[in-house]
């Protein structure tokens, strides 16, 4: 069980499809391919992680947070075959599908989608690329109709196995909305693991990727607000001395933890105390301090 199975249910489930053969990239565990220091399955676990119960359709592997375990009939027997099985784990109204080859998915991308699948009233909200192809691997669904689908389609073709994923959306109603310039990007050969690996250490992609990766591996969930400890990691390389840095960035989130407050408002104040004081420390040093006394 997840963690979330115990408590409230926010109001979603998901689904992560992690089976397939992976023939692209030579039969590898294309599920457990890392990128920046994460499974590719991590990564989109993360993305969910808001949901009330995921259920992974594949090989069961150690993963970043607990799952349902589950596969499709036969083994490798296709995406309707794999969401056949995973909707049977459901209790929520709502999944959430995700393919787990997603490495740039992000919880936001997941909101807007269950976002707008509530507003619509419909029975699907897909994310279209950027040349308007639907993506029903990227998507909320109601889960009574979803079912309602793979039944029809089974109960038509006599199977589920083997099938085109695009019979799915054709008897749905379906609102669509229009996907970030990374969020349907997915790792399909080696040139795309790559570009995926090259991307996230780009100057505008490294720290935050580097960020969510540490609190990932550490299972942390605060949000905090990385501009005010860099400006504090500043001030305290150039007020006091360079190490200072990691060793002031380390104190202010042990004193956060220590004070008993919760949530990200407990970093900043610890933040604020450190920089002031390193204000000052700075101060001193260039002799203004002395400047300030004298005068008054």
């Amino acid at each position: 069980m997840t963690g979330h199975e115990a408590g409230t249910n926010p109001g979603y489930d998901a689904i992560v499809l992690a089976g397939g053969a992976a023939e692209r990239l030579g039969g590898a565990d294309k599920p457990g391919v890392s990128i920046g220091g994460r499974a590719l399955l991590d990564r989109v676990l993360t993305a969910c992680r808001g949901a009330g119960r995921t259920v992974v359709v594949g090989g069961r592997r150690a993963t970043v947070r607990p799952v349902r375990w589950v596969r499709e009939t036969p083994p490798g027997g296709g995406p309707l075959a794999a969401l056949d099985a995973g909707v049977r784990e459901a209790s929520a109204g709502t999944v959430m599908v995700l393919a787990a080859d997603l490495p740039f998915i992000g919880d936001a991308t997941v909101r807007r989608l269950i976002e707008a699948l509530d507003r619509s009233g419909r029975e699907a909200a897909l994310l279209t690329d950027g040349e308007g192809r639907d993506q029903p691997l990227v998507a909320a669904y109601r889960t009574e109709p979803l079912r309602r689908e793979l039944a029809l389609i089974a109960t038509e073709h006599g199977r589920l196995a083997g099938l085109p994923l695009r019979l799915l959306t054709h008897e749905l109603e379906v609102v669509r909305i229009s996907a970030g310039p990374l969020d349907s990007f997915d790792c399909d050969t080696w040139g795309d693991i790559a570009t995926a690996r090259a991307r996230i250490r780009e100057h505008g992609h490294v720290l935050d990727e580097w960020i969510t990766a540490v609190k990932a591996e550490l299972g942390i969930e605060l949000d905090v607000d990385t501009g005010v400890l860099l400006d504090l990691a500043r001030d305290a390389a150039h007020g006091v001395a360079r190490p200072a840095a990691p060793l002031t960035t380390f104190l202010v989130g042990y004193a956060a933890a220590k004070s008993g407050a919760a949530g990200p408002e407990a970093v900043a104040e610890a933040a604020r105390k450190a920089a002031a004081l390193a204000e000052r420390w700075a101060a001193e040093a260039s002799g203004a301090g002395e400047k300030g006394e004298a005068g008054s």
